[in-house]
């Protein structure tokens, strides 16, 4: 499929199942797949939706979506060892789209040999899509996206987690980390705009960070785990990630970490 027929995809389910359940899920619509980890009648038939058009057009890739995993984990093993493979992140932000937040996203990322080389964040409510293509840049609503410069002090930086116990820890002479958007799909273009100068994740489900690398290393940026290694999508390892607008600021947060106790719990 071309890179454009992939957008109007997303676009045409999320018009389809998802934008008409936002702020109208009915009883019984919301589930818990584990103790506070929501999933709801949106999220799955759009999962359903996305995996079969992608799986029509692509018959040998496999297509690790998060609620297929959720039901059979092996799945996991087969993207691991796949050429080509499909993520696919049918409601990110799933808790943020039940309580009624337009900070919610779409996304699919494509990966050849391990590799993400095409990915899509479609956030519905704010109208905005991503789309990143290895080696030809990252977009927005078809606008190329360059990186916002990040400021000279890092003691000025601000950094976001999604982890709950890290908000308010802090590393050498960096401010108190702060809470994300609390979606994938939302914090790695919100990083791109300046809205936070690195964000730092513990979870690293390749549905959540597939994409968003791409578009983040296309615009400039970097991610690492806390050993310098860049990160990959097949990562068997759990976080702590460090994403940033430029290798630079990543290279001085994992400096400033090193030290840090708190990360390790």
């Amino acid at each position: 499929m071309e890179t454009d027929a992939i957008t109007a995809l997303l676009h045409e389910v999320a018009a389809d199942v998802i934008t008409p359940r936002f702020r109208a899920l009915a009883d019984g619509e919301v589930d818990e797949k584990n103790p506070g980890d929501l999933v709801t009648v949106a999220d799955r038939e759009a999962e359903v939706l996305l995996t079969a058009a992608l799986q029509a057009a692509y018959p040998d890739a496999v297509v690790l979506g998060e609620e297929a995993h959720a039901a059979d984990p092996r799945v996991m093993h087969r993207y691991r060892d796949a050429a080509h493979a499909f993520t696919v992140d049918p409601v990110d932000g799933t808790r943020n789209f039940v309580h009624g937040s337009p900070d919610h996203a779409v996304m699919v990322a494509e990966l050849r040999d391990g590799a993400v080389v095409r990915s899509w964040i479609y956030q519905p409510q704010w109208a905005a899509t991503y789309v990143a293509e290895r080696g030809s840049g990252a977009f927005c609503n078809a606008v190329r996206l360059t990186a916002a410069p990040t400021p000279p002090d890092p003691a000025s930086w601000r950094g976001v987690t999604s982890r709950w116990p890290w908000v308010r820890e802090q590393g050498d002479g960096l401010a108190p980390l702060e809470i994300t958007w609390a979606c994938c799909g939302v914090d790695y273009p919100r990083l791109l705009s300046g809205e936070a100068d690195y964000v730092l994740y513990r979870g690293l489900k390749p549905w959540d960070h597939a994409p968003g690398s791409l578009l983040v290393t296309e615009a400039g940026g970097a991610a690492a785990h806390l050993d310098g290694a860049p990160y990959q999508p097949r990562d068997e390892v759990i976080g702590p990630l460090v994403v940033a607008r430029d290798a630079a600021t990543v290279d001085v947060v994992l400096e400033r970490l090193a030290a840090a106790e708190w990360l390790r719990g």
